[in-house]
């Protein structure tokens, strides 16, 4: 078995040629908050992926119509009045006065209309809703009325949903590209101007403070209320090396390290001048996702054999290593929240030997078994490393390709065998909240070439989501719920490995950080 330390060295020594010495040589400021990502950005279409870096960056440049608070309500944003609710099936919406986009552009109806189309080709919740859309229209500047073919309860849940893929509003130049193009240029309507000319993957990315924005007049809550921005300007400094991250937080170089990695917490709590906060209240879910297309986890039998052998104690511990920030979760949904279950969680036993058995039985014949991993992701890499000597264990024939993040996620885009370009596995995590119930559930979705990175087909899946949907109390959306889980621990779209809770590190003189599973710039002060 392979040690937390073993795999801490390893991840540190693939990792440690990222960091340039411009990326910490920039010139400090009382209004300048200097942060480390999570990852380097190396994509700047929101719709174009699932990747929390992408989403973050969202959020700092676009606004959304409706927005998800700390309790996890869906309050209006970019919406000052609308008119439609339950089982109506027209909805009329009217924005705000004021509101603008970055190059000057007054925001109309006839951006959003596209924007939403264009996040509905690419989410699974917005594939969900433009099923339901029979048309959207302008009617003026600054009102659009959807039209449902059916009654569609969750319109504005969908709308305003927290996280990847958000239905940020972009210019109806950018909207209306095909949603498999990215976009060229990030131009929005948010409290922050993206800094295309000082964008530098690998080592940088900027953004200063939009003064065209009017916030609404509300108290800030999550991803709702008023987005009020109290620095000039944010770099994001991206240092893929933990130590040497860990080491700019404490001597000031910068202000805010998103995700240290867990075995430096101790070292960052020995200096007065670092805070460590756990601001995500709910956690999130590590998972292992195979890719469906090709062998050999095309075959169900050889997906549920990798299941129980799955021991999930192995993976926290290489991941956080600390119980103090971690517990076992055998749930689809996510552990915490109303619709977790242990159905048919005796398929993910830890049993080695039993999983050797079935693994044979179900006609494994040697294919190679492509992991994908980012080692500028020290939680992602942790897991494959696991993965790796789990596989071979069983008795698999494995490979490791380690990558920074922005490479793994474009590998998985590819849909080729795993032998020409393609993969086999990828490990990731979501936020809690994405993983609550069906509609927001995109690793949950079993609907073919639509699907998430590994494109699952499982037509009862759907089905249940489809009648979960349309649910008409909370005790059959329970009861639909647990169907699921059990259908899911079934035909595995993918392995829950454990549930975490990633806590962050910023210096004293950062203040009022919101609480939240995404990191939000605006409200924080930096004294």
């Amino acid at each position: 078995m392979l040690t937390r330390r073993s795999i801490l060295a390893a991840g540190a020594a693939t990792a440690a040629a990222g960091l340039t010495a411009p990326a910490l040589a920039q010139g400090a400021g009382r209004n300048v908050l200097r942060f480390i990502p999570h990852s380097n950005l190396a994509s700047i279409d929101p719709v174009g992926t699932t990747g929390y870096i992408v989403r973050n960056h969202g959020y700092m440049v676009y606004d959304t119509l409706f927005a998800t608070d700390a309790e996890f309500r869906i309050r209006p944003q970019m919406v000052e009045s609308w008119e439609g609710s339950g089982t109506d099936l027209v909805w009329t919406f009217r924005l705000r006065e004021g509101l603008r986009f970055h190059d000057n552009e007054p925001v109309r109806a006839r951006d959003v209309i596209p924007s939403l189309r264009r996040w509905g080709a690419r989410d699974s919740f917005g594939q969900t809703l433009m099923a339901a859309v029979a048309e959207m229209t302008a009617v003026d500047d600054r009102t659009f009325r959807i039209r449902l073919s059916r009654p569609f309860p969750l319109l504005i849940d969908a709308i305003g949903k927290l996280s990847s893929q958000v239905p940020f509003i972009m210019p109806e130049r950018f909207a209306t590209l095909d949603p498999n193009t990215p976009v060229p240029e990030a131009v929005g309507s948010g409290p922050f101007r993206f800094l295309r000319a000082e964008w530098v993957p690998g080592s940088q990315a900027v953004y200063e403070r939009f003064t065209g924005y009017v916030p609404r007049n509300e108290p800030s809550s999550s991803a709702a209320g008023g987005k009020r921005v109290h620095v000039e300007r944010v770099e994001w400094r991206i240092i893929p090396d933990p130590a040497t991250a860990a080491a700019a937080l404490q001597t000031g170089e910068v202000d805010w390290y998103e995700q240290p990695a867990f075995d430096l917490l101790p070292l960052l709590q020995r200096s007065r001048e670092v805070r460590i906060e756990q601001i995500d209240p709910v956690g999130s879910i590590l998972m292992l996702r195979f890719n469906h297309l090709h062998p050999p986890f095309n075959n169900p039998a050889i997906r549920r054999a990798v299941q129980m052998a799955v021991n999930q104690a192995d993976y926290l511990q290489a991941v956080v290593g600390n119980d103090r920030y971690y517990r076992e979760c055998k749930s689809v949904f996510s552990c915490g929240t109303p619709l977790a279950s242990t159905e048919g969680a005796d398929r993910m036993a830890g049993n080695l030997d039993r999983a050797r058995q079935m693994l044979r039985e179900a006609g494994y014949a040697n294919e190679p078994v492509i992991i994908i991993s980012p080692t500028d992701i020290p939680a992602n890499h942790a897991q494959s490393l696991v993965t790796q000597d789990l596989l071979r264990r069983l008795g698999m024939n494995v490979e490791l390709v380690a990558t920074d993040w922005g490479s793994v996620l474009a590998r998985r885009a590819s849909r080729n065998p795993p032998a020409q370009g393609g993969w086999s596995i990828f490990h990731t995590w979501w936020v809690g909240p994405d993983l609550a119930n069906p509609a927001l559930h995109a690793p949950l979705r079993t609907h073919g070439a639509n699907a998430w990175a590994g494109w699952p087909t499982d037509v009862e899946l759907e089905s249940l989501r489809d009648q979960f949907l349309v649910a008409p109390t909370e005790a059959e959306q329970k009861r639909i719920a647990g169907l699921m889980q059990a259908r899911a621990m079934e035909v595995v779209p993918y392995i829950t490995v454990g549930q975490m809770w990633q806590p962050t590190a910023f210096r004293r003189n950062v203040q009022d950080i919101l609480p939240s599973p995404v990191p939000f710039f605006w409200n924080v002060r930096k004294t």
